[in-house]
């Protein structure tokens, strides 16, 4: 009697929050452009009202004027695979050399003393006073280019690896040790899980400097990219085309970001976090 009474009564409770769960994701999106399409029509309407000129700030339909126009000439193509190739080289370069030196200074703490004093010394320049050094050593072209985003990818990198290891719970490893698991066995089952979060979160913000760091880049000399389209704008005066080149930057941003965020998701089904529950 009591089963047929409390099943109805789960099923009922079941379908709502399945419903609301799927309503949840399909308005996500919807709900992350209602700030920038707000702003974007505010300001259509505040040049088309005739409150400003739109010279200096160009209306969206400008901006997206001057997109189809780049882009029908095959100029927008060329400058997007020239940024998209320089900032993934140089991601997975930082990717690398942040892993390693971040795990070695978490896991041995002679290496932390002796490594981590100078990474964050050299963490404190500014990207801008990396520009001429990489240019006396490595000339103009693509290698310093590279180069100066992979020092932008390296020190989140590098810190989320080595704060990840360190503040791994001691009982946790214990509890390893307990069940007598090897060292593989170890770090799969309990070290990876535990670092990985953060791993996630640090390859995120590596990304981003990775996107800053870009503009810099190709600011040394570039003849093609998005940040010479900064460039290109700036010198002829064509705000339009400088806008464009920010809203191509941001859309490319976020869409790797998203990419990063899908690609971990299936790693982190584990996690029983707040955030994992839509916030509720």
């Amino acid at each position: 009697m009591a089963m047929t009474v409390d099943l109805p009564a789960l099923e009922q409770t079941a379908t709502p929050e399945t419903a609301s769960a799927r309503w949840s994701r399909l308005a996500r999106p919807v709900l992350g452009l209602a700030v920038p399409v707000t702003l974007a029509l505010g300001w259509e309407l505040v040049v088309a009202s005739g409150y400003s000129n739109g010279r200096l700030v160009p209306p969206p339909s400008k901006v997206f004027e001057t997109i189809v126009a780049l882009a029908g000439s095959g100029e927008l193509l060329r400058h997007i695979l020239a940024t998209l190739g320089r900032v993934g080289a140089g991601f997975a370069l930082g990717v690398v050399a942040g892993t390693i030196m971040g795990a070695i200074s978490g896991y041995w703490n002679f290496a932390r003393r002796l490594l981590d004093p100078t990474v964050q010394a050299l963490r404190a320049i500014p990207s801008i006073a990396w520009v001429p050094l990489f240019i006396l050593w490595l000339g103009i072209f693509e290698t310093s280019k590279v180069a100066l985003i992979a020092v932008g990818v390296f020190f989140p990198v590098y810190l989320g690896v080595m704060g990840a290891i360190l503040s791994v719970d001691r009982k946790v490893v214990e509890v390893g040790r307990v069940f007598r698991l090897s060292g593989f066995a170890m770090i799969r089952r309990i070290l990876l899980p535990a670092v990985l979060p953060a791993y996630v979160v640090s390859l995120r913000v590596g990304l981003g400097l990775g996107w800053m760091f870009v503009v810099a880049a190709e600011f040394m000399g570039a003849s093609e990219g998005l940040g010479y389209l900064l460039t290109d704008g700036q010198q002829l005066g064509k705000p339009a085309q400088i806008l464009a080149a920010i809203v191509i930057f941001a859309i490319l941003g976020k869409t790797t970001d998203w990419l990063i965020e899908v690609a971990a998701a299936p790693l982190l089904r584990w996690q029983d976090a707040f955030g994992a529950r839509g916030g509720q």
